[in-house]
């Protein structure tokens, strides 16, 4: 059981958890005295609280018509700082979680005509969402039509391939696994060769995301639409701890290799704006006064860089060295 403290936030139940796929796991939440929950929109994503005292976007999986509960699919990362193996672990049904209301920077658009979804590995989660909702419109008269494509390693780290085949009312599915071999992924190129009127959803992997920007740089850009927080996550694995110095009230604290600025602040009971956590959406930035800076995001100019810092990913250059910043 937690309490929350964030005003941002509210409790949610644990109402169930399974494994879904290997790494994947599957938890429904409710409100706890039955009441139904926020609205929300295919693509959107909720923040959660882990028990690590970490926060973390997860994209809502479930059709957004049903309201009485919210669906999200967590995958362990083994390389990552802990929050989804404190999730995997440590959450159980009937535990509360510190949950944000949805928020969406991947809205399904046009849901009425034709769709190209493209998901790799956990990155299926928000476009299940979007499928969900064509399916449905489809059932009561839509037009709107899809083509999904979901590619993992293998059939057992593939989520949801039984929901999604249960979709094709309305798209076709279909399924690709390399084997972890990179030579031997899907050839998008046939599919993206001509520009159409479809729009194209891609979430997953940097590499397929970038693949995808690649093969789609000729198409209108108001029509290719990507879901990229958590994007940056591999750089997490060569972290050094460092120290950051408050510059209104001098005070140092120590950063760890497993914790980002952005956490050891919260932590300390300072409050930063904050969103995607993953150095794309630009709401923790946060002034620099002093000290050399490994630049994590995908938003600051270079110029920008001089005088300010994406707190949630962005790190000292050298272990021990000390960041000076405007707070």
């Amino acid at each position: 059981m937690t309490q929350v403290t964030d005003p941002d936030f509210s409790s949610l139940l644990v109402q169930h958890k399974c494994q879904v796929a290997k790494d994947i796991w599957f938890f429904r939440l409710v409100h706890p005295q039955g009441q139904n929950l926020p609205s929300f929109k295919a693509g959107a994503h909720i923040t959660v609280e882990t028990p690590a005292g970490q926060r973390r976007n997860y994209s809502l999986c479930n059709d957004p018509a049903e309201t009485s509960f919210c669906e999200i699919a967590i995958k362990h990362e083994h390389n990552g700082r802990g929050g989804s193996r404190s999730m995997i672990d440590q959450v159980q049904v009937g535990h509360l979680l510190n949950v944000s209301a949805p928020k969406n920077d991947f809205e399904l658009l046009d849901p009425a005509h034709e769709v190209i979804f493209i998901a790799g590995g956990i990155g299926v989660t928000p476009l299940l969402s979007m499928a969900r909702q064509m399916s449905r419109l489809q059932a009561t008269g839509g037009q709107g039509r899809f083509r999904f494509y979901y590619c993992a390693r293998d059939a057992e780290g593939a989520a949801f391939m039984d929901e999604l085949q249960a979709l094709q009312n309305a798209g076709e599915v279909s399924f690709h696994f390399d084997g972890g071999n990179p030579d031997a992924g899907l050839d998008f190129w046939p599919l993206l060769e001509k520009p159409s009127q479809a729009h194209i959803y891609c979430c997953g992997p940097q590499g397929l995301m970038d693949a995808i920007k690649d093969m789609s740089g000729h198409w209108p850009q108001d029509r290719v639409h990507f879901e990229s927080f958590g994007a940056n996550a591999a750089q997490h694995a060569s972290n050094s701890a460092f120290q950051i110095k408050l510059s209104q009230s001098q005070t140092v604290l120590p950063v760890t290799d497993k914790e980002s600025i952005l956490e050891v602040l919260r932590k300390a009971g300072h409050r930063v704006p904050s969103s995607c956590e993953s150095g794309t959406c630009g709401s923790c930035k946060t002034g620099l006064v002093a000290g050399q800076v490994d630049h994590r995001d995908f938003v600051l100019t270079d110029s920008e860089k001089l005088n300010h810092i994406m707190v949630c990913v962005s790190r000292a250059c050298h272990a021990n060295d000390e960041i000076e910043i405007d707070l």
